[in-house]
Parts: structure tokens; C-alpha cells; sequence
């Protein structure tokens, strides 16, 4: 039987994420810069865990308010109405308009959840020094990472409404509080996902020999 690969970290190899180059620190220190772009290096990023839970902790907190308070506010003649994010899904619910509906749906209601519980299940099993289905939680992370960048679809959809239908004083559109708490849950996600060092998911094969 082959005994097990050594990983980076045995062999003192450190990993640049700003320009990819991997180097060993100089002798007798335990971190160095990167000899190619001068980045400070390091074998796994400082206080990963605990800013990645700060972040997403803040993430969940704001996901209620996200959800409950209204993300526009509409004006016109007859008076004013403000909806929800669950009410704007339902009142573009038509034959013509449930693409759209989905996609708010999606965006802005399934997509943020999922994220949450997925960082949550990825910190879990490392705090827990799970070495089952590394290489399933590797791709997990890389799915919430590459999906973090279109989750501000649902803020920019609502931010060009507002500005674009003003139709003063027949017409107008203002974003809503509730506007403000999603777009704080889609940044705080995005926090979470770059604080989170994937490299913490392999630490438990090297503690259990691999």
C-alpha cells in the first residue's frame, strides 16, 4: 500500500493568492512574502473560522429583516404601497412574467439561504475534523464562491427601478429598508466565502494520518 502524499504544509511549501507562485519560506522562518509579488504568505489564513462565522452570523441576522421588511415602496395617485421581496414574487407571477418571478425567486430568496447553510455545513464539518467527502465540500465551497458574484442581481434589478421609473407626481418608485438588509446578507456572504480557507476541509486527513 502507497503510503499517503505529503501535503504543502509538511513540506513548507506556501501558496501566493495573489499571483499563484509557490515558494518555501527562508530558512529558520515559519512564513515569508512572496519572492515573485511581495504578498505576505501564509499556510492557512489567519483567524479563517472565526471571521468566517462573525460574517456569517451577521449574514443570517440580516436575512429576517431582508425578507420581512419591504424592498420597494411605490407611489402614485391612489396612494402608496410597499412589497416585499415574497410579495414581489407573487405580483410578478403572470404567463408572461414567471420567468422573472423565478429568477427573483432564486436570487433573492433561495440563492442567500443556501449559501448561509451551505458555510454553516462547511464550518461545522471542519470544526468537527470531518475527513469524509473532502473532495464534495471542495466543490461545495467553489459553487457558493463562483455564485457569490451574481447575488447583487436582485439589489441592481431594484436600484434601476427606482431610478428609472420616476414619473413624478403621477409615478414614483423608492427602494425600501428591506432593500438595504438583503444587500447587506449578499455582501456578508461574500465575506464569508473569501474569509473561509478551503485548505482547513484536508487538515483532518493530515491529523488522522492521512
Amino acid at each position: 500500500m502507497n503510503a499517503p502524499a505529503l501535503t504543502a504544509m509538511q513540506q513548507g511549501l506556501q501558496n501566493c493568492e495573489a499571483c499563484g507562485l509557490l515558494s518555501r519560506p527562508a530558512p529558520g522562518e515559519e512564513e515569508g512574502e512572496c519572492p515573485r509579488c511581495g504578498q505576505s504568505l501564509d499556510f492557512r489564513k489567519p483567524a479563517s473560522l472565526q471571521r468566517t462565522w462573525a460574517f456569517l452570523m451577521a449574514a443570517a441576522i440580516c436575512y429576517i429583516p431582508a425578507n420581512v421588511l419591504p424592498v420597494l415602496t411605490t407611489t402614485t395617485a391612489t396612494g402608496t404601497e410597499s412589497d416585499t421581496i415574497l410579495q414581489g414574487v407573487i405580483l410578478l407571477w403572470s404567463p408572461s412574467g414567471w420567468p422573472l418571478s423565478l429568477i427573483v425567486l432564486f436570487a433573492s430568496i433561495m440563492i442567500p439561504s443556501a449559501k448561509i447553510i451551505a458555510l454553516a455545513y462547511l464550518l461545522i464539518t471542519v470544526h468537527r475534523r470531518s475527513n469524509s467527502n473532502s473532495e464534495q465540500r471542495v466543490r461545495l465551497y467553489r459553487i457558493v464562491e463562483f455564485i457569490g458574484r451574481w447575488s447583487m442581481v436582485d439589489v441592481f434589478v431594484d436600484t434601476f427601478t427606482a431610478a428609472l421609473i420616476q414619473l413624478q407626481p403621477l409615478m414614483s418608485v423608492e427602494p425600501g429598508p428591506g432593500l438595504f438588509f438583503f444587500a447587506a446578507v449578499v455582501v456578508f456572504t461574500m465575506l464569508a466565502a473569501e474569509s473561509f480557507d478551503p485548505r482547513l476541509i484536508w487538515d483532518a486527513d493530515e491529523f488522522d494520518g492521512g
